[in-house]
């Protein structure tokens, strides 16, 4: 008699254990998806700016700058106006190339090892003009 609830008891504790495994893989939460967020390079009314002019983003995520109104356009980031002033840095993220046509644009996946904080670039035909932009990177 020993015997039979011991084997019954050792079987429900194998079950148990092989349930809370079997859920643990129904209940991880999984990772954050990356996200994609579209800046308007030329306002809809023609203004020359960055629409929206502050986004906030995670590495891994994608911003596509477009073109809409007002070419030429590009986007350079500030040396003096990122964290550590670092100009390779801004270089790197940078698109100097002037984008012509509505539509056409630069694409940049935010490095999963940039450093927290903000960033601003211009655009350089119309930063006298006040063509700023600021990505504001979480860590």
């Amino acid at each position: 008699m020993k015997s039979i609830r011991f084997v019954t008891k050792s079987l429900c504790l194998t079950v148990l254990a092989a349930l809370l495994v079997v859920g643990s893989f129904f209940t991880s939460v999984a990772p954050a998806a990356a996200e994609t967020y579209t800046v308007k390079m030329g306002a809809d009314n023609g203004l020359l700016v960055f629409q929206p002019a502050n986004l906030t983003v995670k590495p891994g995520d994608t911003v596509n700058w477009v073109v809409n109104k007002v070419p030429p356009h590009n986007v350079i980031f500030d040396d003096k106006a990122i964290p550590g002033k670092d100009k390779d840095l801004a270089k790197s993220l940078s698109h100097p190339q002037l984008e012509m046509a509505p539509g056409k644009g630069y694409e940049l996946t935010i490095p999963k090892d940039l450093a927290a904080g903000e960033y601003s670039y211009f655009c350089a035909p119309h930063r006298g003009a006040g063509m700023i932009g600021k990505l504001t990177v979480e860590g």
